[in-house]
């Protein structure tokens, strides 16, 4: 079969969902990542075929995007801050805001910091993609990461030897107190940074199929009568583990920004800041011990 033929079909099947330029990229990652032909590769060679023994993943791409799947989840894989990254039903798909919240703490640290070996910690790591691009980026930083899967570490650890970086991975809740206290029982932190669930019940009809269908509502949503439960818990970890003018990072909900800056001054923790993404949202929380 053509590859330019497969691309008519994808259009076909898919552009009433996704619109053309979407579905355009989403055929253009499936022929590179199943038979190494770029986009550009076809522009210079409109005769390029496929066998019909080599069809099957791409159209098995092709029907699980017709029922929504993430495209990251069709292909095991995305991209985060420049780096590569495994992902899978068991972790959230990294986002561009959470880029910006990596970028933020690389500059706060470049900024403030003389410590030759930074400790940093991520709580609710995921696919691991915060605490691997600092680790990544802040040169001798000491990372760990924290995430109540074993699922979600497991993909984590893997994600770490792809991207040859060090990150100490710890499986546990930073909701059971008694645990971290003996998790972390010696430890204290230059940096402490987290993008919790925060998604409340209410805000699901925001969602998109495609997410709400797929991607683990675990560490995605909270109950519409507790949203700030974890930057509560996590908030209060911080004032035990931050060290002395270390440093407090969110992601937030747009919605509960003012909420949560409040939330985070009634621990007596310094300099509480929102800041605003690309967008114009309130998206992250910055706060000094």
């Amino acid at each position: 079969m053509l590859v330019k033929d497969l691309e008519n079909i994808f259009h076909e099947t898919l552009d009433a969902i996704y619109g053309k330029e979407e579905v355009t990229s989403f055929f253009f990652l499936c022929t590179d990542a199943f038979y190494s032909i770029t986009r550009f590769a076809l522009a210079l060679d409109r005769d390029l075929s496929i066998t019909k023994e080599e069809q099957q993943p791409i159209f098995d791409a092709l029907e699980a995007l017709k029922n929504e799947k993430p495209i990251q989840y069709i292909l095991g894989e995305t991209e985060f801050y420049g780096l590569p990254f495994k992902v899978d039903e068991n972790t959230l798909i990294p986002r561009p805001e959470t880029e910006e919240l990596v970028q933020l703490i690389i500059d706060c640290h470049s900024e403030r910091s003389k410590n030759d070996k930074p400790s940093i910690l991520d709580i609710g790591t995921g696919s691991g993609c915060i605490a691997i691009s600092l680790a990544k980026n802040i040169g001798n930083a000491q990372v760990s990461a924290m995430d109540v899967s074993a699922k979600a570490i497991k993909k984590a650890k893997e994600n770490a030897v792809l991207n040859e970086v060090n990150v100490e991975f710890i499986e546990g809740s930073i909701l059971d107190k008694p645990q971290w206290e003996l998790l972390f029982q010696d430890l204290k932190f230059d940096t402490i940074v987290s993008n919790p669930p925060y998604v409340r019940n209410l805000e699901k009809a925001e969602i998109q199929n495609n997410v709400l269908n797929n991607e683990p509502h675990l560490a995605l949503f909270v109950e519409d009568d507790n949203p700030l439960l974890f930057y509560n818990a996590i908030t209060k970890f911080a004032v035990e583990k931050l060290k002395e003018n270390g440093q407090l990072f969110f992601e937030i909900n747009e919605y509960l920004g003012p909420e949560t800056k409040t939330l985070v001054e009634t621990f007596g923790l310094k300099n509480v800041e929102i800041i605003k993404d690309l967008f114009g949202k309130d998206r992250m929380i910055k706060a000094d011990k």
